[in-house]
């Protein structure tokens, strides 16, 4: 919206609630739950300034529902910072309307679903695949606080050549960090791709764990967290995740 000179403007919300009218906290409701445009665009900040002449619509529809925390899933790019260093550009910057895969448009975007989001389960800015942006604490909960029993799994690809017993190895007997790795499940894929499922991956293990055995990572993607595939998300899109699913 245009900047005015506040000495001839309101509050949305005051305005919202004298329009209606309602309270001003239901005005504030009906704003950040993205139900109120003025002259014609949507605006989610109740605290936006609206001069007196412009027109307040109600979106038909609006209710004063509460609005519910939301998880989002995000195919991130190489490129991207995901937690594990400062380097390229915040994988945050991925989300918006215009990335909202069609798969997740059924529930309606709102600006305050960026906001508060706690990044669950880091990946490296060099790596793509799933990313996990949330606002609800039982997500955190399962995917921060008990991250050690969540399996996540990787698509590896590889140069080099495997030492003779290399694959025993990553399945078992590698340490990281001074200390020895727990069992995981690695396999092959192709000739040049492995496929890497464990529970409480740390920053660079895996690329750790290849170097230990003759191997160099071309390229990493992770495609699934828990019970929650990539699946067909498409790279730079996001959705959110659905009532039904769980991690």
């Amino acid at each position: 919206m245009t900047d005015f000179n506040t000495d001839s403007t309101v509050r949305l919300a005051k305005r919202v609630a004298e329009t209606l009218p309602c309270s001003r906290r239901e005005a504030e409701l009906y704003i950040e739950g993205g139900w109120v445009s003025v002259d014609g665009e949507l605006v989610e900040e109740a605290g936006a300034r609206v001069r007196l002449d412009q027109k307040i619509d109600l979106a038909p529809g609006a209710t004063l529902e509460e609005i519910l925390p939301v998880t989002i899933l995000l195919h991130k790019p190489v490129g991207y910072a995901a937690g594990i260093d400062a380097s390229g550009k915040p994988a945050l910057m991925c989300l918006g309307q215009d990335t909202l895969a069609e798969a997740g448009r059924g529930q309606r975007f709102l600006k305050r679903h960026l906001v508060g989001l706690t990044l669950t389960n880091p990946l490296d800015t060099t790596a793509s695949g799933l990313v996990v942006f949330t606002q609800d604490f039982r997500v955190v909960r399962k995917l921060v606080d008990e991250a050690a029993k969540v399996e996540q799994e990787f698509i590896v690809e590889v140069a080099g050549q495997i030492a003779p017993d290399g694959l025993a190895l990553l399945n078992h007997g590698l340490p990281f960090n001074g200390k020895p790795l727990a069992p995981i499940k690695v396999s092959w894929q192709n000739e040049t791709r492995l496929r890497f499922a464990l529970k409480g991956v740390q920053p660079s293990q895996i690329a750790h764990m290849c170097r230990m055995v003759g191997l160099t990572i071309v390229s990493m993607k992770r495609i699934r967290i828990g019970r929650i595939p990539m699946a067909a998300l498409a790279l730079g899109q996001w959705r959110y995740l659905q009532e039904s699913e769980r991690f």
